[in-house]
Protein backbone atom coordinates (compact mmCIF):
# COMPACT_ATOMS: atom_id res chain seq x y z
CA UNK A 1 0.00 0.00 0.00
CA UNK A 2 1.41 3.39 -1.00
CA UNK A 3 1.82 6.14 1.54
CA UNK A 4 -0.98 8.08 -0.10
CA UNK A 5 -3.31 5.12 0.20
CA UNK A 6 -2.32 4.64 3.82
CA UNK A 7 -3.16 8.27 4.68
CA UNK A 8 -6.37 8.02 2.74
CA UNK A 9 -7.34 4.86 4.59
CA UNK A 10 -6.53 6.43 8.01
CA UNK A 11 -8.55 9.55 7.36
CA UNK A 12 -11.48 8.01 5.54
CA UNK A 13 -11.91 5.14 7.91
CA UNK A 14 -12.94 2.92 4.96
CA UNK A 15 -10.13 0.38 5.06
CA UNK A 16 -11.25 -3.11 5.87
CA UNK A 17 -8.20 -4.03 7.92
CA UNK A 18 -7.48 -0.83 9.83
CA UNK A 19 -9.94 0.62 12.49
CA UNK A 20 -11.18 4.15 11.81
CA UNK A 21 -9.82 7.00 13.93
CA UNK A 22 -12.43 9.73 14.77
CA UNK A 23 -10.47 12.85 15.70
CA UNK A 24 -13.69 14.69 16.72
CA UNK A 25 -14.46 12.01 19.28
CA UNK A 26 -10.91 12.08 20.60
CA UNK A 27 -11.06 15.88 21.01
CA UNK A 28 -14.46 15.67 22.69
CA UNK A 29 -13.13 13.21 25.22
CA UNK A 30 -10.03 15.33 25.78
CA UNK A 31 -12.00 18.50 26.49
CA UNK A 32 -14.66 16.87 28.64
CA UNK A 33 -17.47 17.37 26.15
CA UNK A 34 -20.37 14.95 26.08
CA UNK A 35 -20.80 14.91 22.30
CA UNK A 36 -18.36 14.77 19.41
CA UNK A 37 -16.77 18.08 18.64
CA UNK A 38 -15.84 20.70 21.20
CA UNK A 39 -18.47 22.19 23.61
CA UNK A 40 -16.61 25.45 24.05
CA UNK A 41 -18.62 26.57 27.12
CA UNK A 42 -18.10 23.31 29.00
CA UNK A 43 -14.48 23.09 27.99
CA UNK A 44 -13.71 26.61 29.18
CA UNK A 45 -15.70 26.08 32.42
CA UNK A 46 -13.74 22.89 33.17
CA UNK A 47 -10.44 24.66 32.65
CA UNK A 48 -11.47 27.71 34.70
CA UNK A 49 -12.70 25.48 37.54
CA UNK A 50 -9.25 23.97 37.73
CA UNK A 51 -7.65 27.41 37.63
CA UNK A 52 -9.89 28.56 40.52
CA UNK A 53 -8.49 25.97 42.95
CA UNK A 54 -6.78 28.70 45.07
CA UNK A 55 -10.06 30.62 45.25
CA UNK A 56 -11.84 27.63 46.71
CA UNK A 57 -9.26 27.44 49.46
CA UNK A 58 -9.70 31.15 50.21
CA UNK A 59 -13.48 30.82 50.21
CA UNK A 60 -13.27 27.90 52.63
CA UNK A 61 -11.14 30.11 54.86
CA UNK A 62 -13.82 32.81 54.66
CA UNK A 63 -16.51 30.31 55.63
CA UNK A 64 -14.46 29.32 58.66
CA UNK A 65 -13.96 32.97 59.60
CA UNK A 66 -17.70 33.60 59.27
CA UNK A 67 -18.47 30.67 61.57
CA UNK A 68 -15.86 31.88 64.04
CA UNK A 69 -17.28 35.40 63.96
CA UNK A 70 -20.82 34.13 64.61
CA UNK A 71 -19.67 31.94 67.49
CA UNK A 72 -17.49 34.62 69.06
CA UNK A 73 -20.25 37.24 68.75
CA UNK A 74 -22.64 34.92 70.61
CA UNK A 75 -20.05 34.43 73.36
CA UNK A 76 -19.46 38.19 73.49
CA UNK A 77 -23.20 38.83 73.93
CA UNK A 78 -23.49 36.23 76.69
CA UNK A 79 -20.41 37.53 78.50
CA UNK A 80 -21.68 41.11 78.27
CA UNK A 81 -24.93 39.98 79.92
CA UNK A 82 -22.92 38.59 82.88
CA UNK A 83 -20.98 41.86 83.08
CA UNK A 84 -24.26 43.81 83.12
CA UNK A 85 -25.53 41.60 85.95
CA UNK A 86 -22.41 42.38 87.95
CA UNK A 87 -22.78 46.11 87.35
CA UNK A 88 -26.35 45.95 88.69
CA UNK A 89 -25.13 44.11 91.80
CA UNK A 90 -22.28 46.56 92.31
CA UNK A 91 -24.16 49.83 92.75
CA UNK A 92 -25.80 51.61 95.67
CA UNK A 93 -28.95 52.04 93.61
CA UNK A 94 -29.28 48.47 92.34
CA UNK A 95 -31.36 45.47 93.46
CA UNK A 96 -29.30 45.01 96.64
CA UNK A 97 -30.39 48.50 97.76
CA UNK A 98 -34.06 47.97 96.88
CA UNK A 99 -36.42 48.20 99.83
CA UNK A 100 -39.89 46.90 100.61
CA UNK A 101 -42.30 48.05 103.32
CA UNK A 102 -44.80 45.84 105.10
CA UNK A 103 -47.63 47.26 107.19
CA UNK A 104 -49.69 45.70 109.96
CA UNK A 105 -52.70 47.82 108.95
CA UNK A 106 -54.60 48.08 105.68
CA UNK A 107 -55.26 51.74 106.57
CA UNK A 108 -51.60 52.66 106.03
CA UNK A 109 -49.46 51.50 103.12
CA UNK A 110 -45.98 52.69 102.22
CA UNK A 111 -43.14 52.46 99.75
CA UNK A 112 -39.44 53.05 100.35
CA UNK A 113 -36.85 54.55 98.04
CA UNK A 114 -33.72 52.61 97.09
CA UNK A 115 -31.17 52.71 99.89
CA UNK A 116 -33.61 53.65 102.64
CA UNK A 117 -32.38 52.60 106.07
CA UNK A 118 -34.11 49.42 107.19
CA UNK A 119 -36.08 49.59 110.43
CA UNK A 120 -39.42 49.53 112.25
CA UNK A 121 -41.77 52.53 112.48
CA UNK A 122 -45.23 53.19 113.96
CA UNK A 123 -47.99 55.34 112.45
CA UNK A 124 -51.29 56.42 114.01
CA UNK A 125 -53.85 58.07 111.70
CA UNK A 126 -56.31 60.31 113.54
CA UNK A 127 -58.08 61.75 110.51
CA UNK A 128 -57.70 61.80 106.75
CA UNK A 129 -57.19 64.82 104.54
CA UNK A 130 -60.36 65.91 102.75
CA UNK A 131 -61.07 67.89 99.60
CA UNK A 132 -63.56 70.74 99.92
CA UNK A 133 -66.77 70.34 97.90
CA UNK A 134 -70.08 72.19 97.51
CA UNK A 135 -73.19 71.55 95.42
CA UNK A 136 -76.09 73.73 94.37
CA UNK A 137 -79.80 73.30 94.80
CA UNK A 138 -81.57 71.22 92.19
CA UNK A 139 -82.51 72.79 88.86
CA UNK A 140 -84.63 71.16 86.18
CA UNK A 141 -81.75 71.04 83.65
CA UNK A 142 -78.24 72.37 82.96
CA UNK A 143 -79.76 75.16 80.83
CA UNK A 144 -82.70 76.13 83.07
CA UNK A 145 -82.91 79.87 83.83
CA UNK A 146 -81.44 80.87 87.19
CA UNK A 147 -83.03 83.48 89.52
CA UNK A 148 -81.65 86.99 89.75
CA UNK A 149 -78.98 86.74 92.38
CA UNK A 150 -75.26 86.22 92.69
CA UNK A 151 -72.92 83.68 94.21
CA UNK A 152 -69.60 84.34 95.87
CA UNK A 153 -66.83 81.77 96.07
CA UNK A 154 -64.14 82.55 98.62
CA UNK A 155 -60.96 80.48 98.83
CA UNK A 156 -59.42 79.86 102.23
CA UNK A 157 -56.19 81.28 100.83
CA UNK A 158 -57.87 84.62 100.14
CA UNK A 159 -59.05 85.02 96.51
CA UNK A 160 -62.79 85.36 95.92
CA UNK A 161 -65.11 85.57 92.94
CA UNK A 162 -68.65 86.93 92.71
CA UNK A 163 -70.78 85.95 89.74
CA UNK A 164 -74.24 87.47 89.15
CA UNK A 165 -76.99 85.14 87.93
CA UNK A 166 -80.28 85.76 86.19
CA UNK A 167 -80.98 88.35 83.52
CA UNK A 168 -78.98 91.36 84.71
CA UNK A 169 -76.00 92.89 82.93
CA UNK A 170 -73.08 90.47 82.93
CA UNK A 171 -75.13 87.75 84.59
CA UNK A 172 -75.05 84.05 83.72
CA UNK A 173 -78.40 82.36 83.31
CA UNK A 174 -77.77 78.60 83.55
CA UNK A 175 -75.75 76.03 85.45
CA UNK A 176 -73.66 75.39 82.34
CA UNK A 177 -72.80 79.08 82.01
CA UNK A 178 -72.09 79.34 85.74
CA UNK A 179 -69.66 76.40 85.59
CA UNK A 180 -67.85 78.01 82.66
CA UNK A 181 -67.53 81.31 84.51
CA UNK A 182 -66.13 79.63 87.64
CA UNK A 183 -63.58 77.54 85.72
CA UNK A 184 -62.35 80.64 83.89
CA UNK A 185 -60.93 81.96 87.19
CA UNK A 186 -57.87 79.84 88.01
CA UNK A 187 -56.97 81.78 91.16
CA UNK A 188 -59.65 80.03 93.23
CA UNK A 189 -58.15 76.56 92.85
CA UNK A 190 -61.54 74.95 92.23
CA UNK A 191 -63.29 73.15 89.42
CA UNK A 192 -67.00 73.34 88.63
CA UNK A 193 -69.10 70.84 86.69
CA UNK A 194 -72.79 70.12 86.14
CA UNK A 195 -74.05 66.79 87.46
CA UNK A 196 -77.38 65.54 86.14
CA UNK A 197 -79.55 62.58 87.12
CA UNK A 198 -83.19 61.56 86.90
CA UNK A 199 -84.22 64.28 89.37
CA UNK A 200 -82.54 67.24 87.66
CA UNK A 201 -79.18 69.01 87.61
CA UNK A 202 -76.83 70.47 90.19
CA UNK A 203 -73.63 72.47 90.04
CA UNK A 204 -70.77 70.72 91.82
CA UNK A 205 -67.71 72.71 92.88
CA UNK A 206 -64.66 70.80 94.09
CA UNK A 207 -61.25 72.03 95.22
CA UNK A 208 -58.34 71.05 93.03
CA UNK A 209 -56.44 69.76 96.05
CA UNK A 210 -57.11 68.51 99.54
CA UNK A 211 -56.33 70.18 102.84
CA UNK A 212 -57.59 73.04 104.97
CA UNK A 213 -55.65 75.68 103.02
CA UNK A 214 -57.35 74.56 99.81
CA UNK A 215 -60.86 74.78 101.30
CA UNK A 216 -63.39 77.37 100.09
CA UNK A 217 -66.87 78.67 100.87
CA UNK A 218 -69.86 79.45 98.65
CA UNK A 219 -72.63 81.92 99.43
CA UNK A 220 -75.56 83.25 97.41
CA UNK A 221 -76.84 86.82 97.30
CA UNK A 222 -80.34 87.92 96.31
CA UNK A 223 -82.64 90.90 96.08
CA UNK A 224 -85.59 88.55 96.13
CA UNK A 225 -85.73 84.93 97.20
CA UNK A 226 -88.64 82.51 97.18
CA UNK A 227 -88.73 79.21 99.00
CA UNK A 228 -90.33 76.11 97.51
CA UNK A 229 -93.97 75.86 98.40
CA UNK A 230 -94.85 73.83 101.46
CA UNK A 231 -97.75 71.44 100.97
CA UNK A 232 -100.99 72.28 102.72
CA UNK A 233 -100.70 71.33 106.34
CA UNK A 234 -96.96 70.70 105.97
CA UNK A 235 -94.41 71.94 108.50
CA UNK A 236 -90.68 72.58 108.57
CA UNK A 237 -88.05 70.24 109.87
CA UNK A 238 -85.58 70.98 112.63
CA UNK A 239 -82.79 72.96 110.94
CA UNK A 240 -81.36 76.42 110.53
CA UNK A 241 -80.74 79.10 107.94
CA UNK A 242 -78.18 81.89 107.93
CA UNK A 243 -78.96 85.32 106.56
CA UNK A 244 -76.25 87.85 105.84
CA UNK A 245 -77.72 91.32 105.67
CA UNK A 246 -75.43 94.30 105.42
CA UNK A 247 -72.44 92.14 106.20
CA UNK A 248 -73.78 90.90 109.52
CA UNK A 249 -74.79 87.20 109.61
CA UNK A 250 -77.69 85.92 111.65
CA UNK A 251 -78.72 82.31 112.13
CA UNK A 252 -82.38 81.46 112.52
CA UNK A 253 -83.08 78.04 114.01
CA UNK A 254 -86.27 76.19 113.23
CA UNK A 255 -87.78 73.41 115.23
CA UNK A 256 -89.78 70.55 113.83
CA UNK A 257 -93.41 71.50 113.26
CA UNK A 258 -92.93 75.21 112.57
CA UNK A 259 -94.68 76.94 109.67
CA UNK A 260 -93.51 79.44 107.05
CA UNK A 261 -95.42 82.14 109.01
CA UNK A 262 -93.35 81.43 112.12
CA UNK A 263 -90.14 81.42 110.08
CA UNK A 264 -91.07 84.78 108.49
CA UNK A 265 -91.57 86.32 111.93
CA UNK A 266 -88.21 84.96 113.11
CA UNK A 267 -86.45 86.41 110.08
CA UNK A 268 -88.05 89.83 110.49
CA UNK A 269 -87.00 89.81 114.16
CA UNK A 270 -83.45 88.67 113.49
CA UNK A 271 -80.73 90.83 115.11
CA UNK A 272 -79.36 91.90 111.76
CA UNK A 273 -82.79 93.01 110.59
CA UNK A 274 -83.61 95.38 113.46
CA UNK A 275 -81.99 98.42 115.06
CA UNK A 276 -81.54 98.63 118.81
CA UNK A 277 -81.06 102.05 120.50
CA UNK A 278 -80.24 102.51 124.16
CA UNK A 279 -81.08 105.78 125.99
CA UNK A 280 -78.58 106.15 128.80
CA UNK A 281 -80.09 109.44 130.05
CA UNK A 282 -82.91 107.64 131.74
CA UNK A 283 -82.79 105.66 134.89
CA UNK A 284 -82.78 102.87 134.30
CA UNK A 285 -81.63 103.21 130.65
CA UNK A 286 -84.32 102.47 128.12
CA UNK A 287 -83.88 100.32 124.99
CA UNK A 288 -85.88 100.84 121.84
CA UNK A 289 -85.97 98.28 119.04
CA UNK A 290 -87.20 99.21 115.58
CA UNK A 291 -87.14 97.38 112.24
CA UNK A 292 -84.00 98.04 110.23
CA UNK A 293 -85.94 97.33 107.09
CA UNK A 294 -83.10 95.52 105.25
CA UNK A 295 -85.35 92.64 104.22
CA UNK A 296 -88.94 91.66 104.65
CA UNK A 297 -90.01 88.04 104.97
CA UNK A 298 -93.59 87.31 103.96
CA UNK A 299 -95.50 84.07 104.43
CA UNK A 300 -98.58 83.41 102.33
CA UNK A 301 -100.79 80.90 100.55
CA UNK A 302 -100.62 80.04 96.85
CA UNK A 303 -104.11 80.86 95.56
CA UNK A 304 -103.99 78.09 93.01
CA UNK A 305 -102.52 75.19 94.96
CA UNK A 306 -103.31 76.29 98.47
CA UNK A 307 -99.70 75.50 99.52
CA UNK A 308 -97.76 77.72 101.92
CA UNK A 309 -95.23 80.16 100.47
CA UNK A 310 -92.31 82.20 101.82
CA UNK A 311 -90.68 85.16 100.12
CA UNK A 312 -87.75 87.28 101.32
CA UNK A 313 -87.29 90.63 99.57
CA UNK A 314 -84.54 93.20 99.98
CA UNK A 315 -85.90 96.58 101.01
CA UNK A 316 -82.85 98.31 99.52
CA UNK A 317 -80.84 97.92 96.39
CA UNK A 318 -78.37 95.78 98.30
CA UNK A 319 -78.38 92.02 97.97
CA UNK A 320 -78.55 89.64 100.88
CA UNK A 321 -77.19 86.12 101.16
CA UNK A 322 -78.86 83.06 102.55
CA UNK A 323 -77.36 79.71 103.39
CA UNK A 324 -79.89 77.07 104.38
CA UNK A 325 -78.89 73.40 104.01
CA UNK A 326 -82.47 72.18 104.39
CA UNK A 327 -85.13 74.50 105.67
CA UNK A 328 -88.02 72.28 104.67
CA UNK A 329 -88.56 68.71 105.63
CA UNK A 330 -88.25 67.59 102.03
CA UNK A 331 -85.52 69.49 100.23
CA UNK A 332 -83.21 72.47 100.08
CA UNK A 333 -85.00 75.67 99.25
CA UNK A 334 -84.10 78.18 96.58
CA UNK A 335 -80.96 78.38 94.51
CA UNK A 336 -78.48 77.99 97.32
CA UNK A 337 -75.39 75.90 97.95
CA UNK A 338 -74.68 73.10 100.40
CA UNK A 339 -71.24 72.21 101.68
CA UNK A 340 -70.72 68.52 100.96
CA UNK A 341 -67.18 68.18 102.33
CA UNK A 342 -65.06 70.55 104.36
CA UNK A 343 -61.45 70.75 103.20
CA UNK A 344 -59.24 69.44 105.99
CA UNK A 345 -55.70 68.28 106.70
CA UNK A 346 -54.75 64.75 107.62
CA UNK A 347 -53.71 64.30 111.23
CA UNK A 348 -51.30 61.54 112.21
CA UNK A 349 -48.37 60.67 114.42
CA UNK A 350 -45.27 58.99 113.03
CA UNK A 351 -42.97 57.42 115.57
CA UNK A 352 -44.72 59.61 118.15
CA UNK A 353 -44.21 62.85 116.22
CA UNK A 354 -47.46 64.71 115.31
CA UNK A 355 -47.85 65.21 111.56
CA UNK A 356 -50.29 67.54 109.78
CA UNK A 357 -50.58 67.01 106.03
CA UNK A 358 -52.77 68.60 103.37
CA UNK A 359 -52.58 65.31 101.48
CA UNK A 360 -53.12 61.69 102.41
CA UNK A 361 -49.76 60.99 100.79
CA UNK A 362 -47.00 61.94 103.22
CA UNK A 363 -43.30 62.17 102.39
CA UNK A 364 -40.48 63.24 104.66
CA UNK A 365 -41.94 61.97 107.93
CA UNK A 366 -39.71 58.89 107.55
CA UNK A 367 -36.63 59.57 105.37
CA UNK A 368 -37.01 57.74 102.06
CA UNK A 369 -40.51 56.45 102.85
CA UNK A 370 -43.78 57.57 101.24
CA UNK A 371 -46.87 56.97 103.36
CA UNK A 372 -50.34 56.60 101.88
CA UNK A 373 -53.16 57.02 104.39
CA UNK A 374 -56.29 55.07 103.48
CA UNK A 375 -58.19 55.22 106.77
CA UNK A 376 -57.98 56.06 110.46
CA UNK A 377 -56.29 53.53 112.71
CA UNK A 378 -58.62 54.16 115.67
CA UNK A 379 -55.66 54.85 117.92
CA UNK A 380 -54.01 51.49 117.17
CA UNK A 381 -50.54 52.08 115.69
CA UNK A 382 -49.76 50.64 112.28
CA UNK A 383 -46.38 48.92 112.38
CA UNK A 384 -44.26 49.53 109.28
CA UNK A 385 -41.19 47.40 108.56
CA UNK A 386 -38.65 48.68 106.05
CA UNK A 387 -36.43 45.85 104.82
CA UNK A 388 -34.35 44.64 101.88
CA UNK A 389 -36.48 43.61 98.93
CA UNK A 390 -35.62 39.92 98.89
CA UNK A 391 -37.64 39.34 95.72
CA UNK A 392 -35.63 41.83 93.66
CA UNK A 393 -32.32 40.54 95.04
CA UNK A 394 -33.27 36.91 94.35
CA UNK A 395 -34.31 37.81 90.80
CA UNK A 396 -30.99 39.58 90.18
CA UNK A 397 -28.91 36.69 91.54
CA UNK A 398 -30.83 34.07 89.56
CA UNK A 399 -30.43 36.20 86.44
CA UNK A 400 -26.67 36.19 87.00
CA UNK A 401 -26.67 32.40 87.30
CA UNK A 402 -28.73 32.05 84.11
CA UNK A 403 -26.47 34.38 82.12
CA UNK A 404 -23.30 32.76 83.51
CA UNK A 405 -24.55 29.33 82.43
CA UNK A 406 -25.26 30.63 78.93
CA UNK A 407 -21.76 32.09 78.63
CA UNK A 408 -19.86 29.10 80.02
CA UNK A 409 -22.03 26.75 77.94
CA UNK A 410 -21.09 28.53 74.71
CA UNK A 411 -17.41 28.53 75.70
CA UNK A 412 -17.32 24.87 76.69
CA UNK A 413 -19.06 23.89 73.43
CA UNK A 414 -15.94 24.95 71.53
CA UNK A 415 -14.00 22.11 73.16
CA UNK A 416 -16.56 19.36 72.63
CA UNK A 417 -15.13 16.71 70.25
CA UNK A 418 -17.45 15.59 67.44
CA UNK A 419 -16.69 11.92 66.81
CA UNK A 420 -18.48 12.02 63.45
CA UNK A 421 -16.50 14.91 61.98
CA UNK A 422 -13.55 14.32 64.30
CA UNK A 423 -13.38 18.05 65.00
CA UNK A 424 -13.86 20.50 67.87
CA UNK A 425 -15.64 23.86 67.77
CA UNK A 426 -14.50 26.55 65.35
CA UNK A 427 -12.96 28.53 68.23
CA UNK A 428 -11.16 25.65 69.94
CA UNK A 429 -7.78 27.20 69.10
CA UNK A 430 -8.83 30.81 69.77
CA UNK A 431 -6.81 32.23 72.72
CA UNK A 432 -9.59 34.68 73.64
CA UNK A 433 -12.06 31.88 74.28
CA UNK A 434 -9.51 29.90 76.24
CA UNK A 435 -8.72 32.91 78.43
CA UNK A 436 -12.41 33.62 78.99
CA UNK A 437 -13.03 30.06 80.13
CA UNK A 438 -10.32 30.41 82.75
CA UNK A 439 -11.60 33.81 83.89
CA UNK A 440 -15.16 32.56 84.34
CA UNK A 441 -14.09 29.48 86.26
CA UNK A 442 -11.60 31.31 88.51
CA UNK A 443 -14.20 33.96 89.41
CA UNK A 444 -16.23 31.35 91.25
CA UNK A 445 -13.45 30.91 93.82
CA UNK A 446 -13.99 34.41 95.27
CA UNK A 447 -14.27 34.51 99.08
CA UNK A 448 -14.87 37.28 101.62
CA UNK A 449 -12.53 37.71 104.55
CA UNK A 450 -14.37 39.53 107.38
CA UNK A 451 -12.72 42.53 108.93
CA UNK A 452 -11.03 42.03 112.28
CA UNK A 453 -13.57 41.56 115.03
CA UNK A 454 -16.44 40.87 112.64
CA UNK A 455 -18.11 37.78 111.22
CA UNK A 456 -20.21 37.02 108.17
CA UNK A 457 -22.62 34.28 107.18
CA UNK A 458 -21.93 34.76 103.46
CA UNK A 459 -18.29 34.41 102.47
CA UNK A 460 -18.71 32.53 99.16
CA UNK A 461 -21.24 31.70 96.47
CA UNK A 462 -21.76 28.35 98.16
CA UNK A 463 -23.19 30.17 101.21
CA UNK A 464 -25.88 31.54 98.90
CA UNK A 465 -26.75 28.06 97.65
CA UNK A 466 -24.87 28.54 94.37
CA UNK A 467 -22.80 25.47 93.44
CA UNK A 468 -20.82 24.39 90.37
CA UNK A 469 -21.91 21.40 88.29
CA UNK A 470 -19.62 18.92 86.56
CA UNK A 471 -20.01 20.73 83.23
CA UNK A 472 -19.01 24.07 84.74
CA UNK A 473 -22.54 25.51 84.94
CA UNK A 474 -24.10 26.76 88.18
CA UNK A 475 -27.13 25.62 90.18
CA UNK A 476 -29.09 27.55 92.83
CA UNK A 477 -30.59 26.05 95.97
CA UNK A 478 -33.55 28.39 96.39
CA UNK A 479 -34.08 27.44 100.04
CA UNK A 480 -30.52 28.36 101.01
CA UNK A 481 -30.68 31.58 98.99
CA UNK A 482 -34.04 32.63 100.47
CA UNK A 483 -32.79 31.99 104.01
CA UNK A 484 -29.73 34.15 103.41
CA UNK A 485 -31.81 36.97 101.91
CA UNK A 486 -34.36 36.84 104.73
CA UNK A 487 -32.09 36.39 107.73
CA UNK A 488 -28.81 38.00 106.66
CA UNK A 489 -29.52 40.56 103.89
CA UNK A 490 -26.62 42.79 104.94
CA UNK A 491 -24.14 39.89 104.61
CA UNK A 492 -25.49 39.15 101.12
CA UNK A 493 -25.09 42.79 100.15
CA UNK A 494 -21.57 42.89 101.61
CA UNK A 495 -20.56 39.78 99.64
CA UNK A 496 -21.50 41.34 96.32
CA UNK A 497 -20.64 44.99 97.05
CA UNK A 498 -17.89 44.74 99.65
CA UNK A 499 -17.11 47.61 102.01
CA UNK A 500 -16.79 50.11 99.14
CA UNK A 501 -18.08 48.43 95.97
CA UNK A 502 -15.09 46.09 95.94
CA UNK A 503 -16.77 42.72 96.48
CA UNK A 504 -17.51 39.74 94.26
CA UNK A 505 -19.45 41.78 91.70
CA UNK A 506 -16.57 44.21 91.25
CA UNK A 507 -14.02 41.38 91.01
CA UNK A 508 -15.88 39.54 88.26
CA UNK A 509 -16.80 42.78 86.49
CA UNK A 510 -13.13 43.84 86.30
CA UNK A 511 -12.14 40.40 85.03
CA UNK A 512 -14.74 40.45 82.26
CA UNK A 513 -13.94 44.02 81.30
CA UNK A 514 -10.70 42.83 79.68
CA UNK A 515 -12.91 40.97 77.24
CA UNK A 516 -15.96 43.23 76.89
CA UNK A 517 -14.32 46.67 76.76
CA UNK A 518 -15.69 48.17 73.51
CA UNK A 519 -12.43 49.92 72.69
CA UNK A 520 -9.65 47.49 73.54
CA UNK A 521 -11.36 44.36 74.86
CA UNK A 522 -10.29 40.94 73.63
CA UNK A 523 -13.60 40.44 71.84
CA UNK A 524 -13.21 43.72 69.96
CA UNK A 525 -9.64 42.93 68.94
CA UNK A 526 -10.41 39.33 67.94
CA UNK A 527 -13.51 40.20 65.91
CA UNK A 528 -11.67 43.06 64.24
CA UNK A 529 -8.88 40.67 63.22
CA UNK A 530 -11.41 38.20 61.80
CA UNK A 531 -13.10 40.96 59.86
CA UNK A 532 -9.76 42.16 58.44
CA UNK A 533 -8.76 38.62 57.44
CA UNK A 534 -12.07 38.08 55.68
CA UNK A 535 -11.76 41.41 53.89
CA UNK A 536 -8.21 40.49 52.80
CA UNK A 537 -9.41 37.18 51.38
CA UNK A 538 -12.17 38.97 49.51
CA UNK A 539 -9.56 41.30 48.03
CA UNK A 540 -7.40 38.33 47.00
CA UNK A 541 -10.35 36.62 45.31
CA UNK A 542 -11.36 39.80 43.51
CA UNK A 543 -7.80 40.43 42.33
CA UNK A 544 -7.37 36.83 41.19
CA UNK A 545 -10.63 37.02 39.25
CA UNK A 546 -9.80 40.32 37.56
CA UNK A 547 -6.05 39.75 37.11
CA UNK A 548 -5.95 36.11 36.00
CA UNK A 549 -9.30 34.34 35.61
CA UNK A 550 -10.79 37.00 33.31
CA UNK A 551 -7.86 36.90 30.84
CA UNK A 552 -7.60 33.12 31.09
CA UNK A 553 -11.28 32.76 30.28
CA UNK A 554 -10.90 35.01 27.25
CA UNK A 555 -7.84 33.11 26.02
CA UNK A 556 -9.36 29.66 26.52
CA UNK A 557 -12.60 30.66 24.88
CA UNK A 558 -10.71 31.88 21.81
CA UNK A 559 -8.52 28.80 21.65
CA UNK A 560 -11.33 26.27 22.01
CA UNK A 561 -13.51 28.20 19.58
CA UNK A 562 -10.74 28.10 16.96
CA UNK A 563 -10.23 24.39 17.55
CA UNK A 564 -13.93 23.73 17.16
CA UNK A 565 -14.02 25.66 13.89
CA UNK A 566 -10.99 23.73 12.61
CA UNK A 567 -12.56 20.47 13.64
CA UNK A 568 -15.77 21.30 11.83
CA UNK A 569 -13.78 22.11 8.66
CA UNK A 570 -11.64 18.94 8.80
CA UNK A 571 -13.98 16.55 6.85
CA UNK A 572 -14.24 18.96 3.96
CA UNK A 573 -10.48 19.40 3.85
CA UNK A 574 -9.94 15.62 3.91
CA UNK A 575 -12.34 15.22 1.03
CA UNK A 576 -10.39 17.80 -0.95
CA UNK A 577 -7.12 15.99 -0.25
CA UNK A 578 -8.58 12.68 -1.39
CA UNK A 579 -9.89 14.32 -4.53
CA UNK A 580 -6.52 15.84 -5.32
CA UNK A 581 -4.81 12.52 -4.77
CA UNK A 582 -7.32 10.80 -7.01
CA UNK A 583 -8.35 8.37 -4.30
CA UNK A 584 -11.72 6.85 -4.55
CA UNK A 585 -13.71 6.19 -1.42
CA UNK A 586 -12.81 2.46 -1.68
CA UNK A 587 -9.12 3.19 -2.02
CA UNK A 588 -7.08 1.94 -5.13
CA UNK A 589 -3.57 0.67 -4.35
CA UNK A 590 -2.59 0.28 -8.08
CA UNK A 591 -2.57 3.91 -8.85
Amino acid sequence: MSSVSAVNTLLSGTATTTPAINISTILAADTGATTPGIDVTSAVAAAIYADRAPERIWQADQTTLSSQTTALTAIQTATSAVATDMQALNTLTGPLAARTVTSSSSDVIATAATGTVAGLHTVVVNSLAATGAWYSDLETSPTAALPNSSITITAAAGPSLTIPTGTGTGAVNSLNALATAINADTSLGVNASVVSDSTGSRLAIISNSSGAKADFSVSGSYTSWTAPELATGGTLGANSITLNIGGTPATITTTAGETYAQLATAINNAPNNITTTTDNTTTPPTTTTTPHANVTATAGIDPVTGDATLTIVSNTSSQFSINEPSTTASSTTGFGFTQAVTGADASATVDGVPIDSASNTITGAIPGVTLTLLGTTSGVPADLTVASDATQVSTAINQFVTDYNTAIGLVNAQYNFNSTTETEGVLASDPTVSSLQSALEQALNYTVTPAAGTTTTVSSLNDLGITTNADGTLSVDSTTLDNALTNNPSDVQNFFEGASLNGFANSLSNSLNTFTDPANGAFTVDLSSMSASSANLTSQINNFESGYIASQQTSLTAMYSAAEIALQQLPQEMAQINAELGNSPSGNSNQ
